[in-house]
């Protein structure tokens, strides 16, 4: 099938090509999928994109003039695609939906140690041959509180990894997981009552209409104010404003995140001599009480692999004429 491969990574492609074996006419371009891009996909027959790209209603209108019937997504989360357009335009459209949840699990994790033990401003103290301690003071993970938000396959990776440092988890949920409680004696609870109690709070949760800024002024009035932040899930499903305004009056003690609500244009590339123009990004970067990772959680060899396996999983389906295990619409 004919598949032209919207926002590859140099880091990608070589997974992409040895995962297709030449099966399929694989086409690569760095852009972004977006309403002045989508000509790009005249004569192809499927695209591939991922989370920056843009499927809104517009863009699939145009996708469908050009003769796309396939869109295969190199991600689990999928709120950038209009799934309701894709249906009525008769568009299949399928997602990655278990490339590496261990992946994911680690980083947030990994963004809970540093910002805890306080290794970005260490390491910058030591470059500079600063070897005191007195800006350096963590907490032992043991015997605290951590409180999950969400617990699919990613935040159950989370609850197994962080039940090993003998916390207390709490978790909320619109589905309990009876296998999390009993195996590892999680507590199941409203969210506002999740966060009065926790001292770590971290967001696994996908992006929706009912998420969207589930993080707000009000929400975080309800934590502690030693607690930290930690997001491996969408930017968007924190009110950044509300965030960094409760960090500046020492009502939150850290934000930790791998996301961003506009990264969109920002994230993997190298904007370095051509900085965006985006002040609420710059007051992120520059808080001493925040740490940001450019959406790197899924960038490990083990799911850049998987990613690859199902898109061209996705694509051999759709080319025999079956319906993929992953599609969406």
């Amino acid at each position: 099938m004919k598949t032209l491969i919207y926002s590859a990574k140099d880091f990608e492609i070589p997974y992409l090509e040895k995962a297709n074996q030449k099966t399929h006419d694989l086409h690569f371009t760095s852009e972004r999928l977006t309403t002045h891009t989508a000509m790009l996909a005249v004569g192809y027959r499927a695209i591939s994109i991922f989370s920056a790209d843009d499927a809104s209603p517009n863009v699939l209108e145009k996708l469908k003039d050009f003769g796309v019937s396939y869109i295969t997504l190199r991600s689990a989360g999928y709120d950038n695609v209009s799934l309701f357009k894709a249906q009525k335009l008769k568009m299949r459209v399928a997602n990655a939906p278990e490339y590496s949840p261990h992946a994911i699990a680690e980083h947030a994790v990994t963004l809970l140690l540093a910002i805890n033990r306080k290794i970005i401003l260490a390491n910058t103290q030591v470059q500079q041959y600063d070897f005191s301690l007195s800006n350096l003071i963590g907490m032992d993970l043991k015997g605290k509180t951590v409180g999950i938000i969400g617990t699919g396959r990613i935040g159950a990776v989370i609850v197994k990894i962080l039940h090993g440092f003998e916390t207390t988890i709490l978790a909320t949920d619109i589905v309990e997981s009876k296998d999390l409680v009993r195996d590892f004696g999680i507590t199941y609870m409203p969210l506002k009552e999740l966060c009065k109690q926790s001292d770590v709070i971290l967001l696994s949760v996908p992006l929706n209409s009912e998420t969207h800024h589930l993080i707000d002024k009000e929400t975080l009035a309800y934590m502690k104010p030693n607690a930290y932040l930690i997001n491996i899930a969408r930017g968007a499903i924190v009110d950044t404003k509300a965030v960094l305004e409760s960090l500046d009056t020492n009502k939150l003690n850290g934000y930790a995140t791998d996301v961003y609500a506009h990264e969109s244009s920002i994230f993997f590339y190298d904007r370095s001599s051509d900085k965006p123009d985006d002040p609420l990004l710059d007051r992120l970067l520059q808080h001493p009480k925040v740490i940001l990772t450019p959406h790197q959680a899924f960038a490990t060899q083990e799911a850049l692999s998987n990613i690859a396996k199902t898109t061209i999983t996705n694509l051999s389906s759709w080319e025999a004429g079956e319906k993929s295990k992953n599609e969406l619409s």
